[in-house]
């Protein structure tokens, strides 16, 4: 099975690809940030995170596409920002006809970490320790999209595998 992490962001989305092999441990296979041009209109950014996804799914065909819902805090202004990148994101899911799963980040800061208020550096040390890499998945924001497609993996992975394969 091979899954694409995603933590959607306007300015700064982060990826990751697992492929959990059978039988064998996770592994890591490519992991990232979409970088839109911060001075360019919004409307060009989202294209850039569409191009960059579609690009993605394309190069390393995932069986599922795993995605970071949205926290809303206080700036509800971030929020609706963030939905935007989300919704280019979903369809370039839904137009390469694939599986999606939304996880909250606390709900991927448990599953990896093990706490739902863990920091960015905690998650990346645990994304490394999971996947036996010498240094953490860097920057931050492409450990976040690892620990997405980790938390489907180990949360979601085994009932996925079985309605794929039998």
């Amino acid at each position: 099975m091979i899954v694409l992490g995603v933590d959607p962001g306007t300015a700064v989305t982060g990826y990751g690809v697992v492929e959990r092999p059978e039988p064998g441990p996770h592994r890591l296979v490519e992991c990232g940030v979409v970088r839109a041009p911060p001075r360019e209109p919004l409307e060009h950014r989202l294209v850039a995170i569409f191009d960059a996804i579609t690009d993605l799914i394309a190069r390393h065909r995932p069986d599922v596409v795993a995605l970071e819902t949205i926290f809303v805090a206080r700036n509800a202004r971030s929020a609706i920002l963030l939905g935007q990148a989300r919704g280019v994101i979903l369809l370039a899911v839904a137009r390469a006809n694939l599986p999606l799963a939304e996880y909250a980040p606390a709900q991927i800061k448990k599953s990896v970490v093990g706490a739902g208020a863990a920091t960015k550096a905690q998650v990346q040390r645990m994304t490394a320790q999971l996947l036996r890499l010498r240094t953490p998945p860097a920057p931050a924001d492409a450990a976040d999209g690892v620990a997405v497609a980790l938390t489907h993996c180990m949360r979601a992975g085994r009932r996925f595998r079985r309605a794929v394969v039998g």
